[in-house]
């Protein structure tokens, strides 16, 4: 029994093409960039202050920023709780109308209240409100309508230009929730920015994934202590091989008294001086001095980056420290880590 072979659509089955089509998706964008464009300008003016006192508000919290708000705000308020928390600011999202049945238990007068609502009148955000009052909660709004409800409660209320919608009928959710979800984004990079937060933090909040990878440092995967290839300055040559064979990376670090780093031998250096006498020879005579060396504390990315870039590409480098070997690296090892 034959197995059926799944029927291709024909042109007379496909949609009309619309000629418009196009220009219908620009408009949309031109729209909303006329939103993020009377954004700007209103910082640069009359919003520029609540916006300062919105970042002192959440930068004097000794507890987390509450995000709340319906509908399409509510999913806004869910990308900005998670954008916060994910660059050093803890947060969390409330759900509206949950809150209302118990889960207001999660707020406390350190944390601060930020509720977003275009129109300001959120009837979910009523008993928000009133509890933000009645325990002495900082509220923060994000909102169009400065004399709603909601603005007239908040001890910062960020108003938003009203603007066009890109929906045709003026209804859905479009231009209001991109400056929404811009504010935001905006709030949420100065607060990263006045709280120095490194991509070293970056990592901390992000250790999964490909983004995970990207920022692993040198110190994270280089292999260290008694792993390491590493011979004294006067070690002869014989033992120098021994060492390179059993460590397996295809090289040996050479120590002086102190075990600062003053070469490397790598099999370069064996082809350049082979001969009967190599085996006795003290290793300063093989070695290359001054070896390419990388910071532990360097991201594994630049370090592939800058081995790849040497004149001639480099698969193994020591990481050091204030002159010491602390690590090994090989390019195997970056690769297996999935950074590039």
């Amino acid at each position: 029994m034959g197995t059926a072979q799944p029927q291709k659509t024909s042109a007379a089955a496909l949609p009309s093409r619309d000629d418009r089509l196009r220009e219908r998706v620009l408009r949309t964008l031109a729209i909303e960039s006329k939103g993020l464009a009377a954004l700007s300008a209103a910082i640069e003016a009359e919003l520029g202050d609540a916006v300062e006192n919105a970042i002192a508000l959440i930068e004097g919290a000794r507890g987390r920023v509450i995000v709340t708000g319906m509908g399409k705000s509510g999913h806004i308020g869910r990308k900005l709780a998670a954008t916060l928390a994910s660059t050093g600011t803890p947060a969390l999202f409330l759900h509206a109308a949950e809150a209302s049945h118990g889960d207001l238990g999660m707020v406390t007068p350190d944390d601060v209240l930020l509720a977003i609502s275009w129109s300001g009148e959120t009837s979910e955000l009523g008993d928000i409100v009133h509890y933000a009052g009645r325990f002495a909660v900082p509220l923060l709004a994000i909102t169009s309508n400065a004399d709603s409800t909601l603005g007239r409660a908040a001890d910062v209320a960020l108003v938003l230009p009203r603007v066009e919608e890109a929906c045709p009928n003026g209804l859905a959710p479009t231009t209001s929730t991109l400056m929404q979800l811009a504010i935001g984004d905006a709030l949420a990079v100065a607060l990263l920015e006045r709280r120095g937060f490194s991509a070293s933090d970056f990592r901390v909040f992000h250790p999964g994934g490909k983004l995970g990878a990207r920022l692993l440092k040198v110190a994270d995967i280089m292999h260290q202590e008694a792993e390491m290839p590493l011979v004294r300055l006067g070690t002869p040559m014989s033992e120098v091989l021994i060492e390179i064979t059993g460590k397996r990376f295809g090289c040996c670090g050479v120590v002086d008294g102190e075990g600062r780093l003053t070469g490397i031998v790598t099999d370069g250096d064996l082809r350049r001086h082979m001969s009967g006498a190599l085996l006795a020879a003290p290793v300063e005579k093989v070695m290359t001095s001054s070896p390419f060396v990388v910071d532990p504390l360097e991201l594994a990315s630049a370090a592939l980056g800058l081995m790849n870039r040497r004149p001639v590409p480099i698969t193994v480098v020591f990481a050091v420290s204030e002159g010491k070997p602390v690590g090994i690296l090989h390019i195997h090892d970056i690769l297996r880590a999935g950074v590039v």
